[in-house]
């Protein structure tokens, strides 16, 4: 019984690191970067949310930060208002695909539709280039390696999952970052979770205290930029 609890253990790490690491030894791959010192990177998911996305961006501009939101595309059109605070505030904007389907699992053809989608989307907006990719559930593919070396996207993973999108405690999203964040660390969080955004008051907790400890944060461009 004991042999066939830990096989079954083994089987699911397996398969649970496959989908966020298949594509993590290619060259615009990135978990985190550990040569960044003592800078994080806090990352959003599912934006722009007409509500939680200005209150994740009221904490951050109360303590300076900036962060990157991996916007989904049919949401920055649903929610035009919220996705303009996005980008009045400053904070960097990566591509989370149009409709957040699984493009681990897609062609070449569909996975380029789902983030020429979203650039079409984003551009309405502003001008600027979208050059961070965040595949949804971290599941990438070759196709979506492909399309994004072709694109110049850096796809972007992350080294600390949060869990805020299983409504994770407030006191415990902010436990689990502050027990185990690293310099370089690439945080997952989200703006947009159905059922409630418990970020922006795990924020209050981590923010501080993680910069009275001397921590600094960045978006991710500027986390995998250093050497």
């Amino acid at each position: 019984m004991k042999k066939a609890i830990l096989i079954f253990i083994l089987i699911f790490c397996l398969i649970s690191s496959a989908t966020l690491h298949t594509s993590a030894n290619a060259s615009n791959v990135f978990l985190k970067n550990r040569s960044a010192g003592k800078k994080i990177a806090l990352t959003f998911d599912d934006g722009p949310h007409p509500i939680y996305t200005g209150r994740i961006l009221e904490v951050l501009e109360e303590y300076g930060v900036k962060a990157t939101f991996f916007v989904i595309g049919c949401n920055v059109e649903n929610y035009p208002d919220a996705f303009k605070e996005l980008l009045d505030s400053g904070c960097e904007i990566g591509n989370h695909t149009y409709s957040h389907k699984d493009i681990g699992k897609m062609s070449e053809k569909d996975v380029l539709y789902q983030l020429e989608k979203t650039e079409e989307a984003v551009s309405k907006f502003t001008d600027q280039k979208l050059s961070l990719c965040r595949p949804p559930e971290g599941s990438c593919g070759k196709a979506l390696e492909a399309v994004s070396i072709e694109k110049g996207y850096d796809i972007i993973l992350w080294s600390i999952d949060t869990l805020d999108w299983a409504h994770t405690p407030s006191e415990r999203i902010a436990n689990k970052i502050l027990d185990s964040t690293c310099g370089g660390d690439i945080v997952l969080m989200h703006d947009y979770v159905s059922g409630g955004c418990q970020a922006p008051d795990a924020l209050r907790i981590i923010i501080p205290k993680l910069l009275d400890e001397g921590y600094e944060f960045v978006t991710v461009s500027e986390l995998i930029g250093e050497e």
